[in-house]
């Protein structure tokens, strides 16, 4: 099959998803190169939220059944599945073993992989996309791909041996920093054979580079409102900023299970009036707060549950529009934020030091500025989505590019 007739289908979880930007900047940097893709989603978007740029995605969406399955439904999947699927005799000991809904959306996307003449899956990360993934692929016969991420290869629940089998049955994988990449090899080994890195990339030309030597003492935070990001530290650090008279604001923008929690934090520490907590803005707004603001603070840390982030695309969004960062080492941001040369790094959940670093890029215009220029310099060389693109296509077409050891 020649490239411009490859066709790739993306599995995932959930789409569009208010927090998955790179999923998106992934789709139009594919598709701009010249993939044709279909995506299934394997449940209903649930927030009303959308990026401008998902108006600019062509890629068909399939909504696959996910829940409310009858017995009748689970016959029906696999008559229509017996009469498109020359393989479905040869996996029906892992369908059954299967969770039944996993098993019934493998089978729907099995189906539709074959009649519209796909021949390569993705999914992003390891968890059930990529169950579902690997399954339909099995039975489409067909080879599959996916992106880890963090959670999926982290949390606490992930079970090694499920994801030490779809390292080793997968045609390629990617992850998105070298730190996984480590992390994955030390724990699975030869399964790894397949593994390389590929960071999650960004669309520059939406991101104008502007000096931020003159701007006004404002923190930007953007994330949800989750225990990994840290934001509790950052209240804690404000609070420290402004007992020593430090003049600043903090805007923080995001919405999540810990915003009661912080609201309260908030109030006990008296910062009601240089703190705001925005709620969810669309990109746009994301943008115009994050390059007005003189720092932007990702104070991350790794969940009692295991849980961190990988590489925050937010943190990048910031670096390459011109907002030098304060951040912490955890998983892969050391590879993006170097020390002193692309941005700050401090110890996770440091309070002290947290407001130290932050003072210094509110007072120190030129820190500023040379950060920031330094930042956008790496954005440029590491995480262009365009050239990450090239790579992926490379992968779905098996030309994998393992990562030397």
């Amino acid at each position: 099959m020649s490239p411009s007739e490859r066709r790739t289908a993306y599995v995932l979880k959930m789409y569009p998803r208010f927090s998955e930007t790179f999923v998106v900047n992934e789709l139009l940097a594919v598709e701009a190169a010249g993939e044709r893709v279909d995506v299934f989603s394997l449940r209903a978007p649930v927030d009303g939220r959308f990026h401008e740029q998902l108006a600019a995605v062509r890629a068909p969406v399939t909504y696959v059944r996910s829940s409310g399955l009858r017995a009748a439904d689970v016959w029906a999947a696999l008559a229509a599945a017996r009469a498109e699927l020359p393989g479905l005799a040869g996996c029906l000991d892992e369908l059954l073993s299967a969770d039944v809904a996993d098993a019934v959306q493998a089978l729907e996307v099995a189906v539709e992989v074959r009649r519209r003449g796909i021949g390569h899956v993705h999914a992003h990360f390891a968890s059930v996309a990529t169950t579902v993934a690997r399954l339909a692929a099995r039975l489409a016969d067909v080879p599959y791909s996916f992106t880890a991420h963090a959670k999926d290869i982290f949390h606490e629940d992930v079970d090694p041996e499920d994801l030490r089998r779809k390292l080793r049955d997968a045609a390629g994988v990617v992850t998105v920093s070298d730190y996984n990449v480590a992390h994955l090899r030390r724990a699975h080994g030869p399964a790894t054979s397949r593994l390389q890195r590929v960071y999650n990339g960004l669309d520059l030309g939406a991101f104008r580079f502007a000096d931020p030597v003159d701007r006004r003492p404002v923190v930007a935070a953007v994330g949800r409102l989750v225990e990994k990001k840290g934001f509790d530290t950052l209240l804690d650090a404000a609070a420290l900023l402004a007992a020593d008279g430090v003049p600043f604001r903090v805007e923080l923008v995001g919405t999540g299970p810990c915003e009661g929690a912080l609201r309260e934090q908030v109030d006990r520490l008296g910062l009601g009036d240089v703190v705001r907590l925005r709620g969810a803005l669309p990109q746009g707004r994301v943008r115009e707060v994050v390059q007005s603001a003189s720092v932007f603070a990702a104070p991350c840390v790794v969940g009692a549950d295991g849980n961190r982030d990988g590489l925050p695309t937010v943190l990048l969004e910031a670096m390459a529009l011109g907002t030098p960062c304060v951040t912490t080492p955890v998983t892969g941001i050391p590879e993006a934020v170097r020390h002193d040369v692309t941005g700050l790094l401090v110890p996770e959940r440091d309070a002290a030091r947290l407001a130290a670093a932050l003072r210094r890029l509110l007072e120190d215009g030129a820190l500023r500025s040379r950060l920031a220029t330094g930042a956008r310099a790496l954005v440029e060389e590491e995480f262009d989505v365009r050239r990450q693109a090239v790579r992926l296509r490379a992968l779905f077409a098996g030309e994998h590019e393992a990562v030397p050891a």
